[in-house]
């Protein structure tokens, strides 16, 4: 993609002096208050033209677990995403916790990684997160994630706070937060596994062909992929007991992006998607 197509597609800054206040626990608006500014510079996201069939149930559903979104309000009364960069004092001394927890760039590698991918685009995927304070969230295939990181976490701190963000241009919901659990937005049938490296080693070709059906088109039911989006820590059984078997893409350590880019790179070439 040139400079020129980055810079006019789907995530767009609107004037940095528009503030929006939240609403306050009663439901109203906190404007006679102390404004609580979510961003400094509300994002407008637009969803791209789908170039394969529309589907009601994809065949490939991933959720990716224990992702670390969480809001916070910085002194000038600006909400922002915690992270271990911008908020490595915040995290030891106010949440006594270690600040290389906070990963969200993590979730934005694999989210890019998965929403780029052919398999997406012939609209095979559906995608759903979870956080590690069990906000379920599920995305839209069609949305163009933004480039970079500033803009994703402007984007994820206007989620948190309203529940569902849509197109700016349509009124497509492209992200919103639904209800737990997660095992009841699986169709009935769908099996699912779940990845570590401390599961069971197994090539992307192999994977793909021995727990997918030889088409996408032939009406089995979906296979659901769980991959973590934390820094530390595994996917386990104990997390999701539907589960059938823990498995791993590689024998090397990898990052969630790069396993996930494995795995739906295994499955394009199972069903033929260049």
């Amino acid at each position: 993609m040139s400079d020129s197509e980055e810079s006019s597609a789907s995530v767009s800054s609107a004037s940095s002096d528009e503030k929006r206040p939240v609403a306050d626990e009663k439901g109203g608006s906190s404007s006679n208050k102390k404004r609580k500014i979510v961003s400094e510079t509300p994002l407008e996201v637009v969803a791209l033209p789908s170039n394969g069939p529309l589907r009601k149930d994809k065949p490939i559903i991933i959720l990716l677990d224990q992702a670390t979104i969480e809001s916070m309000k910085n002194k000038r009364n600006i909400y922002e995403l915690l992270n271990c960069d911008d908020h490595r004092d915040y995290c030891k001394k106010k949440l006594r916790k270690d600040p290389n927890e906070f990963r969200p760039d993590i979730l934005h590698q694999e989210m890019l990684a998965l929403l780029d991918s052919p398999l997406n685009k012939a609209g095979l995927v559906k995608l759903y997160i979870q956080t590690k304070k069990h906000v379920l969230i599920e995305v839209n295939p069609s949305l163009r994630m933004p480039r970079t990181y500033k803009r994703f976490a402007g984007l994820m701190v206007q989620l948190l706070h309203k529940m569902k963000i849509k197109s700016s241009t349509e009124s497509t919901t492209l992200l919103k937060v639904i209800k737990n659990p997660f095992s009841q937005h699986l169709p009935a049938g769908t099996r699912c596994y779940g990845f570590s490296s401390q599961g069971d080693l197994c090539s992307p070709i192999a994977l793909a062909k021995n727990l997918l059906p030889p088409s996408p088109d032939d009406g089995a039911a979906p296979t659901c992929f769980i991959v973590g989006a934390m820094s530390t820590g595994h996917v386990t059984l104990e997390d999701h007991p539907y589960m059938e078997k823990m498995l791993s893409i590689s024998e090397y350590p990898l990052s969630g992006a790069a396993a996930l880019s494995r795995i739906m790179g295994g499955v394009e070439h199972y069903w033929g998607i260049v």
